[in-house]
């Protein structure tokens, strides 16, 4: 089964700090969960001086230390075979979604709920669930799980496609660049139609500015749309 995300507390310079993270295990990973976690370290980004207080701790941690975990939660939950099941919030019922392929939009690191979604998949023989990744970054440099990414699309190109963009593009680069866009969608996400389930997850802005407007644009079922 594949759930969205997990919290983990502690005690930061006096103050208890709670952050979401989703696991790139499912629950049937008995006894351990992974983590893919970008460290925002102080100093590097000006607009965050302190640089993220949960990831620097994680960073510190060492083998034997212990931190709160609470969950696994999400409104959204992969049942198998391509079955989901979506809460429009936390006190609805769930509705019940028989899904044939799936496109999911990634920015950063929300790139994990889609990478957790894979995996779920791929490890099911019989799940023939058909799934193309688009994932924005602003360089290559800052794309996470590349490697892991390319080697299952390598492997598993009759269920598995995937496509990357970046901002700010080096020589050589083969794929896209610059923001989500109509054209990228069309290119690489499966068409509008029954059965065809939207996942998004990023940044606030590229869900708001680049993903949703496009969506629209093409037809895109808002109903069968699903934003982390």
């Amino acid at each position: 089964m594949y759930r969205q995300h997990i919290f983990l507390s502690a005690r930061i310079d006096g103050n208890i700090v709670i952050r979401p993270y989703t696991p790139v295990t499912s629950d049937d990973d008995k006894g351990y969960f992974d983590l893919v976690i970008k460290v925002y370290f102080k100093g590097v980004h000006p607009k965050f001086p302190d640089g993220g207080k949960m990831s620097q701790y994680l960073n510190d941690m060492k083998i034997g230390d212990s931190i709160d975990v609470r969950g696994p939660s999400g409104k959204l939950v992969y049942l198998g075979k391509g079955k989901f099941s979506v809460k429009v919030d936390h006190k609805s019922p769930p509705q019940i979604y028989q899904v044939n392929e799936i496109g999911m939009i990634s920015g950063g690191t929300g790139i994990t709920p889609m990478y957790q979604l894979i995996k779920q998949v791929l490890k099911d023989p019989e799940d023939k669930l058909k799934m193309s990744l688009l994932f924005a970054n602003q360089t290559e440099d800052d794309i996470l799980l590349r490697k892991e990414l390319e080697d299952t699309a390598a492997k598993r190109s009759d269920q598995f496609k995937l496509w990357f963009t970046v901002d700010r593009p080096t020589d050589g680069w083969k794929y896209s660049s610059g923001f989500i866009s109509a054209d990228m969608i069309t290119e690489h996400l499966p068409p509008p139609g029954e059965g065809v389930f939207i996942l998004m997850c990023g940044p606030p802005p590229m869900i708001k500015f680049a993903c949703v407007p496009n969506l629209d644009q093409l037809g895109y079922d808002a109903k069968w749309r699903f934003a982390y």
